[in-house]
């Protein structure tokens, strides 16, 4: 049994403590000992030294560096500085953005109330609320943070908000009385939890849980074991990368074999060592050229590209990363209050006695007299405010109730001036209603507005057409059916009603509260965002899935679900105590048909999150409160809300700025361009590679002169290259990018049409350098390599047009539409014009009788392949028609 479900003098009792004077200093010393301070235990930290070595596990770096150091041992220092400038940076950033992720459990800390207000010895005492231990009597005020967590034996019509802990924006009402049944975290009423604020009355509670046992605490727990997910991106190219490493290993041996061999069965006289010595130099080359050396700082820079187009969407990215996984996301588990509502109490319809109700008149001149009492009722039995700044103070359904007026042309305040408040019995929880006095032309009367059920039950009359009558069984039968048929909707009603009171009467009771005249009801909602019907309907046609998970009630969850089509008609809603019940294969059946989850814990949507990972599916969850921060963490991508917790947004990947759910489905089509043009820049650097590759493999076997020196190569791989690939990573999105399922997770860097690509370019590229370099041998062997690099490095620039779409020419998808294509491709050109200045020329093996005609040749061969490469695409298109 658990305490709520306990008298508060048992839980007393049990706690071997005392209402009236509190615990001893004695038993207070002791208990600190058995359990410690009320406070979050810090996680041990990896430090930076074995933050930053982490880095150099990557399969793609370990290849690298293989292939620095072999360059030192040969004497190529330049080229292995270079590398190892390019690792070296990589892991600075990495570290970075790991220890920022690390934010979570301090924001966690600084939550816990500084001070406590406690009784011990009899004495009232302020103390800090570290110091607090099981069985401290704490008092509460309006204002206080609540330092632990406690059962409440006093209340004072205590209001606290818990959103922190449930999501849910409105002040929970507390009282004293046993909760017998088994209830979610939201629903034990007769409870308080470390990290709450007391927003109205007041109250004592007994504390029954300090630091790691508290319900903050547990979530603090849920963090540190919540898994951090690798991106389907990190995943295949980690996955590539072993492969890669493997291939060019083996490569480079059987290179290496077969050059030595012919060193060996040559019995060249010369200098055996230096012939074995360029053998294996000529083996590191083919490494050089296949390693994509810059690709993870080009991912790293096009992934920034996408994080500033969603900063423009009210998408902030906080982990780079997220982007691309945002592109592959088929599941979005989303919050409800805020995200896919206006997180804003409306009044939507109302009910009067004879029978009017839907649309409020909106010229109070044409109001009937029933009308009229309804908006004044609202408004002056009404605490709440909108001030000079358009700020709304007071409770979001008082404040609901003032818009209402106010939307329909009159202004709350006119009424509030004219009729003003001579005395008030403020609202009770315990009797849910609230009453205020004015005077209406002479007349008092005392204004009351509350829970229909309990107001029906006090009223004897009804205000029917235009005069008081008597509030017959029939009458009554009506206004419940209409109270019903507006709960069945999940709408929040209120019910209204008056007594007119002795002209001498200058104060009231609760027993005044009696005989009252109905005059009708109103409904409120929080609606949906009126965009997000639209954005469910696109995420459908993506083929995502989209699941609300929410701390409201079931019923609420499910009118709101319905309304926006999240729900298909075969879909279910769970309460957090009915996933409770399935066991993990129950769940794993029924997963895809439940659509709404209501009234859950942290734990509960960790569960769903991995659910639905289990099923091969990238999932993206959002949330506001500490409740959150464990799921944000272990979802493929966490979404926090820039109106939500720091813990919220230190656990996830991507804040929303505007906490709109429609901004998720944004910020997806951009993930989804960013990975599309991820891949083109893969493609065009592969590509190029593989043409270097074919290039080297044909001299070794024909046993020509090596085309390329290390610093040749390098040179493309790490300076030329890189230009051209970030401007295909600022290309636009395809037309059909959101019409698309979501991507496999098993699917390959390569898929779709991307490696087709990759070696139709590649084996053209390479054959226009294999040409080159023929004719350069009729000349010299040092024009051959001159030739060959020249060919190599323009026909890797030029593919730069092509590389913009496998299935559009340069021409069809706008030769001019992406400006940074034109501007890398200049530069490119500026930069291979710097290696054939003297001075540079011997750096680059460029000798001084490579002249124009030599270059016009190899350009030419260059701007032959790429011409050869669109052709390409407009013969497949005819091919693929003739097959249709």
């Amino acid at each position: 049994m658990q305490r709520y479900q306990e008298e508060a003098d048992k839980v007393l009792e049990e706690l071997e403590t005392s209402a009236k004077t509190g615990l001893t200093t004695a038993e207070v010393t002791k208990r600190l000992e058995r359990d410690g301070y009320n406070e979050l235990k810090d996680k041990l930290r990896d430090p930076l030294w074995k933050l930053f070595l982490e880095t150099f596990k990557d399969p793609m770096v370990i290849v690298l560096l293989a292939a620095a150091f072999v360059q030192i041992l040969i004497g190529e220092v330049v080229e292995s500085l270079i590398i190892f400038a390019v690792l070296i940076l990589n892991s600075v950033i990495s570290v970075v953005q790991t220890r920022k992720a690390e934010g979570s459990l301090d924001a966690l800390k600084e939550m816990s109330a500084p001070a406590a207000k406690v009784i011990r010895n009899g004495e009232k005492l302020t103390i800090a609320a570290r110091e607090l231990v099981v069985g401290d009597i704490v008092l509460l005020d309006a204002g206080d943070f609540v330092p632990a967590d406690g059962r409440i034996f006093e209340s004072g019509s205590l209001k606290v908000d818990e959103g922190m802990l449930t999501g849910e924006s409105e002040a929970v009402e507390k009282h004293i009385r046993v909760i017998s049944e088994d209830v979610a975290l939201g629903d034990r009423k007769n409870m308080v939890f470390s990290g709450a604020l007391t927003v109205y009355g007041r109250g004592a509670f007994v504390v029954t849980g300090t630091g790691g046992g508290t319900e903050i605490g547990k979530i603090a727990g849920l963090l540190e074991s919540a898994e951090a997910k690798q991106t389907p991106l990190q995943q295949k190219l980690e996955s590539f990368s072993k492969k890669l490493g493997v291939g060019i290993l083996l490569l480079c041996i059987l290179i290496f074999a077969i050059e030595a061999g012919r060193v060996w069965l040559g019995g060249d006289d010369g200098d055996m060592t230096k012939a074995i010595l360029n053998a294996f130099m000529f083996a590191v080359a083919v490494a050089v050229a296949a390693i994509p050396e810059a690709l993870s700082s080009i991912v790293t820079i096009v992934l920034s590209v996408g994080t500033n187009k969603m900063a423009k969407r009210h998408a902030i990215i906080r982990k780079l990363p997220a982007v691309e996984t945002l592109g592959s996301t088929s599941v979005i588990c989303t919050d409800k209050t805020g995200t896919l509502t206006q997180n804003k109490m409306t009044v939507v319809d109302y009910y009067l006695p004879d029978g009017t109700q839907e649309v409020f008149p909106d010229t109070p001149d044409t109001w009937s007299e029933g009308e009229r009492r309804l908006i004044h009722i609202a408004v002056l039995c009404n605490d709440s405010n909108i001030n000079e700044e358009g700020l709304e103070l007071g409770d979001p359904t008082e404040v609901a109730l003032i818009a209402f007026s106010n939307k329909n042309n009159k202004n709350y305040n006119e009424i509030r001036e004219r009729y003003l408040r001579e005395a008030e019995i403020p609202f009770d929880s315990e009797r849910k209603l609230m009453s205020t006095v004015h005077t209406f032309d002479g007349q008092k009367a005392m204004l009351t507005k509350g829970g229909p059920d309990v107001v029906f039950a006090r009223c004897s009359q009804v205000f029917l057409d235009g005069k008081e009558q008597p509030l017959t069984e029939e009458l009554k039968a009506t206004l419940m059916q209409a109270n019903e048929d507006f709960s069945n909707q999940a709408l929040r009603v209120l019910a209204y009603a008056y007594k007119r009171l002795d002209g001498t009467q200058t104060d009231v009771d609760l027993d005044d509260e009696h005989d009252l005249v109905l005059v009708g009801l109103t409904a409120m909602i929080d609606p949906p965002r009126e965009a997000v019907y639209a954005a469910i309907e696109e995420s459908k046609k993506a083929g995502i899935r989209t699941v609300m998970i929410t701390g409201d009630h079931k019923t609420t969850a499910q009118a709101i679900g319905r309304d926006i089509g999240l729900m298909e008609p075969d879909d279910i809603a769970l309460t957090g105590q009915e996933l409770d019940a399935l066991s993990d294969q129950e769940l794993d059946d029924k997963l895809e048909h439940i659509s709404v989850y209501a009234r859950v814990s942290p734990e509960n949507k960790i569960r769903i999150v991995k659910a639905w990972q289990k099923k091969g599916k990238v999932t993206s969850m959002t949330g506001d409160g500490v409740n959150d921060a464990p799921a944000l963490k272990q979802a493929d991508i966490g979404v926090a809300m820039g109106s939500g917790t720091d813990v919220a947004k230190d656990a996830s990947a991507m804040v929303l700025t505007d906490d709109n759910f429609v901004s998720i489905v944004s910020a997806v089509e951009v993930g989804r361009t960013v990975f599309d043009n991820i891949k083109k820049a893969i493609a065009y650097l592969f590509a190029g590679n593989l043409g270097a590759i074919i290039a080297i493999l044909f001299a070794l076997v024909f046993d020509w002169i090596n085309p390329f020196t290390a610093l040749q190569l390098l040179f493309i791989n790490l300076v030329n290259d890189s230009l051209p690939a970030i401007a295909l990573g600022m290309e636009k999105a395809e037309p059909d990018v959101m019409e698309r399922k979501p991507r496999d997770i098993k699917e390959g860097i390569f898929a779709g049409g991307t490696m087709q690509a990759v070696i139709t370019r590649g084996v053209l590229i390479g054959a226009a350098v294999i040409i080159s370099q023929y004719i350069g041998l009729q000349h010299s062997p040092e024009i051959s390599v001159a030739m060959a690099f020249t060919t190599l490095i323009l026909a890797r620039t030029l593919q730069t047009f092509a590389a913009r779409s496998n299935k559009q020419t340069a021409f069809e998808a706008g030769f001019f539409s992406n400006k940074y294509v034109i501007y890398a491709v200049g530069v490119c050109f500026v930069l291979y014009g710097v290696t054939v200045l003297p001075g540079a020329r011997e750096i680059f093996s460029i000798p001084a009788s490579f002249g124009l005609s030599e270059w016009g040749i190899a350009a030419g061969l260059a701007l032959g392949a790429v011409i050869l490469m669109e052709l390409g695409k407009i013969v497949g298109r005819i091919g693929k028609r003739k097959e249709s």
